[in-house]
């Protein structure tokens, strides 16, 4: 597996998984949902890859626990959620700044993230300069941070039945940031872009990706 280690500016260490051809036009850091960087999460990084991005994924679930993968199943969305409540909000942005700086060099840098992972990526639009371009899909949290000022262009996707971000948030977060392009796809849920999911929605997920892929082509070049 293409997995290096990254040191936050904290000195906390972090394994990271890597994909991208070595001619790569533009970086991408993919950030994780609560359920760790598994094989979810490495099936979106190479699929980034093999549009022509440098693709690093931290392990943010490193803070709290080592090596950490889960399923859909069962406990695993508990487990994911007490584990993603150990980790101080303010160092997986250290983390994310970590994996933007293992990208190669004179790229210009993008991140997006899904779930827990939308939430940071809008953090990473807002609370660092490190980013040309930012995208969220389905971020739980970014509606209670939505007065925060991103500091480059960002696309956001929700799912208009998701049970964790209802259409009031999803309004405020578009009258709160006119400039930020919002997509909402009727009748999907949380999560409509994961494969694994029960809530996975083919047709919504390849438009997704493909306004994904259309945002980061105009800004990262």
């Amino acid at each position: 597996m293409p997995t290096i280690e990254l040191t936050a500016a904290d000195g906390h260490v972090l394994s990271a998984y890597t994909a991208g051809p070595p001619e790569a036009k533009a970086g991408l850091v993919v950030v994780q949902e609560i359920f760790g960087v598994n094989r979810h999460m490495r099936r979106v990084c190479d699929d980034f890859a093999a549009a022509g991005y440098a693709v690093v994924s931290p392990a943010l679930f490193d803070r709290a626990e080592r090596g950490t993968e889960l399923g859909y199943e069962g406990g695993d969305i508990q487990r994911g959620l007490g584990l993603r409540g150990q980790i101080d909000p303010g160092k997986t942005l250290l983390d994310i700044l970590a994996a933007a700086a293992a990208l190669p060099r004179g790229l210009k840098r993008g991140i997006v993230g899904y779930c827990w992972g939308g939430t940071i990526a809008w953090h990473g639009a807002t609370r660092s300069s490190a980013f040309s371009a930012s995208v969220g899909w389905y971020g739980g949290g970014i509606a209670a941070a939505r007065d925060e000022k991103p500091t480059c262009p960002v696309q956001l996707h929700f799912g208009e039945t998701d049970g964790s971000i209802p259409m009031t948030d999803v309004e405020a977060i578009r009258q709160a940031q006119p400039g930020v392009e919002v997509f909402v796809y009727p009748g999907a849920g949380h999560g409509f872009g994961c494969e694994e999911r029960g809530s996975y929605v083919p047709a919504d997920a390849a438009r997704a990706q493909e306004r994904t892929l259309a945002f980061f082509a105009a800004h990262l070049g």
